[in-house]
């Protein structure tokens, strides 16, 4: 019976375990799109992405935020991010941000270990 608990709880922990380990190196292919806004080490059209993973939303200095992003709360974890790049307009309705959008969850996955290596 213990087996059977444990092998259960196993597998509801899968899907966590998976969201957790996207591929970094087909997230850089995945983030080329990304490149004509974002930048690590400097600001472009948008922010800086440096350290993006772990850091409050609308403060990395030197970019000029929206007042729903300044205002919004949001700390860029994973979870966060994968909502965020999955739909921006939809996490911070009056954000800046012109991009539709990931909806492919590997491609979501890999930006996202990508991101959390660049730091």
């Amino acid at each position: 019976m213990r087996h059977l608990i444990l092998g259960v709880a196993f597998a509801a922990l899968l899907p966590l375990a998976a969201h957790a380990e996207g591929d970094a190196a087909a997230g850089e292919k995945a983030f080329a799109p990304c490149k004509a806004c974002h930048a690590f080490g400097k600001n472009g059209a948008g922010p800086d992405l440096k350290g993006v993973v772990g850091r409050k939303a609308a403060a990395h200095e030197g970019f000029s935020y929206s007042d729903a992003l300044k205002n919004s709360g949001l700390t860029w974890d994973e979870a966060t991010l994968k909502e965020w790049i999955a739909d921006p307009k939809k996490k911070v309705p009056g954000n800046k941000m012109m991009y539709a959008g990931v909806k492919d969850e590997k491609k979501l996955n890999d930006i996202i270990a990508y991101l959390a290596s660049q730091k």
